[in-house]
């Protein structure tokens, strides 16, 4: 409407250090300002409430150690998510990329009596990333080729990879030793990951998420393909320009993405439940979790690391909450989507000025450019 103002979008040409260090740091805080607000509202003191949250995530050696086993899918989903949107292919997919993953590497544990003893387990880590790699793979030929949004085709391949396992679990791979329970017969113990001490922890799997995350910080940052990556992202124009060829670059961001989480899909069956289960109880939504695990490590591989252990804090605490405040299920879910709303502001605030445009009154910021303004 004429006389009112609007939002402009200017782009920054330079973001200051201090700015990205702040940004996720203060986004957190204020979701959490608003989260207590929602506290307050269902009669429930907030402090009180972060008190349990805290308390039940590290106030103890279990809680400790429930922490850690939630965050080990966080950390290899987390991991290829900020690989892929480095390149802007926004992978939404990674939960049915882990279920596939689960799926893979069950058919190993129980279905391939050829693979000796001692090399199942590495076949099964092995069928689970190359079952996740070519699920992540059909939405990125679809983008790269056809022009679809990988946003909505990784999402829908999501319901597809749940429901080939509600297939499997209730047809034909459902366990006769399981009492008619939608659940495969159990692992053989040389497909049983071992777990540290008393704890659910399967180290392994722990292992190889940090060495994931150390080994995509330096391919990202170190190689020739990395360097690709990085400039897709930042400006793919001019990646296009250069001559940089953006269908083998969606191509190995969605690959590595997907065989990360199909890798988080294996340790939970292989270290967590000893057997397939109906989608919900092999993964309780990390694939998608992990998409704030990665924005809130500004999508640094080394970053999700520690997000990946807080935002794992946060499941176990709300489990806590909801015993002890007897608040429901969904008040996790509501956590994440206000975490991931704030986080994606304030990396939109790094990335661009925000400035209100009165008609006739408008001031060009200096330094920015007409042509990288963006109105909305």
């Amino acid at each position: 409407m004429k006389g009112l103002p609007r939002i402009r979008l200017e782009k920054r040409l330079d973001t200051p250090r201090w700015l990205n260090i702040a940004a996720p740091v203060l986004s957190v805080v204020a979701a959490l300002a608003v989260i207590a607000v929602l506290f307050l509202v269902v009669g429930v003191n907030p402090l009180v409430a972060y008190g349990r949250i805290f308390t039940g995530a590290f106030g103890s050696l279990y809680g400790l150690s429930e922490t850690v086993t939630k965050a080990i899918p966080l950390m290899l989903a987390g991991v290829g998510l900020a690989v892929a949107f480095r390149a802007r292919v926004y992978n939404i997919g990674a939960e049915g990329q882990l279920l596939v993953g689960a799926i893979c590497a069950t058919a190993v544990a129980l279905f391939a009596p050829g693979v000796p003893d001692p090399l199942r387990l590495p076949t099964m880590f092995v069928a689970g990333a190359l079952g996740g790699a070519l699920w992540g793979l059909v939405p990125a030929l679809l983008k790269a080729r056809l022009r679809i949004d990988e946003v909505l085709t990784s999402l829908m391949m999501v319901y597809i990879a749940s429901e080939l396992v509600n297939h499997l679990v209730y047809g034909p791979w459902k366990g006769p030793t399981e009492w008619g329970f939608p659940y495969t017969d159990k692992f053989p113990l040389s497909a049983q990951l071992p777990r540290l001490g008393v704890t659910r922890i399967h180290y392994p799997t722990l292992l190889l998420g940090l060495l994931a995350a150390v080994l995509a910080n330096v391919f990202i940052r170190r190689t020739r393909w990395g360097f690709e990556i990085r400039v897709t992202g930042e400006n793919p124009e001019a990646a296009r320009y250069a001559g940089m060829n953006y269908l083998r670059t969606a191509v190995l961001v969605m690959a590595i993405s997907g065989a990360l989480a199909g890798l988080a899909g294996v340790g939970e069956v292989a270290g967590i439940h000893y057997r397939l289960r109906y989608p919900q109880g092999i993964s309780p939504g990390y694939g998608f979790t992990a998409i704030i695990v990665a924005w809130l490590a500004r999508l640094s591989p080394l970053g999700v690391i520690l997000t990946s252990f807080l935002i794992g804090g946060l499941l176990v605490g709300g489990d806590a909450i909801q015993i002890a405040l007897g608040l429901p299920s969904a008040t996790v879910y509501v956590f994440n989507g206000v975490i991931l709303l704030f986080v994606l502001a304030g990396d939109l605030f790094t990335r661009y000025w925000v400035r209100l445009e009165f008609p006739g009154r408008a001031v060009p910021v200096p330094g920015v450019r007409p042509e990288t303004e963006e109105a909305v």
